[in-house]
């Protein structure tokens, strides 16, 4: 591994709202393109890192990729229930895929979650066109909770997000 995993720094936030808004842009995981009001949410890294913990992959200075991890009853849950803690917004940059650097964004979050008191099962929610994601998710271990799918824009019929948890 040629990158580490460690806390985002604040005079990084920047750098990895973009990556983020791109990521989800390229792969076309945002419906309405610069448009998109959770776009918005995708670049305010600040705000995130003020609910939660954001970790970033770095090598020689520069921001590979990041990922938000959300410990048990943290304030920026989408799904997570008591005793679950929740991974949200990973990204990578286009020259860092395939470098193992989304897997080590992941693993960060689930050893992250053994430390928490009390967490048993972490949980994420996923594009349906993510494909390369879900592969990765139930190579580490998660399985699909259909049961817990959901749609986070009611007005909008075709988003679903699917569910992926990890017991601990």
């Amino acid at each position: 591994m040629d990158f580490v995993i460690r806390q985002a720094t604040a005079d990084e936030y920047g750098t990895l709202g973009e990556i983020t808004a791109h990521a989800y842009l390229r792969d076309g995981l945002l419906d309405f393109g610069e448009g998109d009001a959770y776009l918005g949410e995708l670049r305010n890294v600040a705000k995130r890192a003020a609910a939660a913990e954001v970790l970033v992959a770095a090598a020689d200075g520069r921001v590979l990729g990041g990922v938000t991890f959300v410990p048990s009853g943290g304030p920026m849950a989408d799904i997570a229930r008591p005793g679950e803690a929740e991974i949200r917004m990973l990204a990578v940059a286009p020259e860092a895929r395939g470098r193992g650097v989304g897997e080590a964004l992941v693993r960060a979050c689930v050893d992250r979650a053994r430390s928490v008191e009390g967490c048993a099962r972490v949980v994420l929610s996923t594009q349906r066109t993510m494909r390369t994601a879900h592969r990765l998710y139930e190579r580490m271990g998660f399985a699909r909770t259909p049961g817990r799918d959901w749609n986070p824009l009611p007005e909008l019929d075709d988003i679903t997000l699917l569910t992926y948890g990890l017991t601990l």
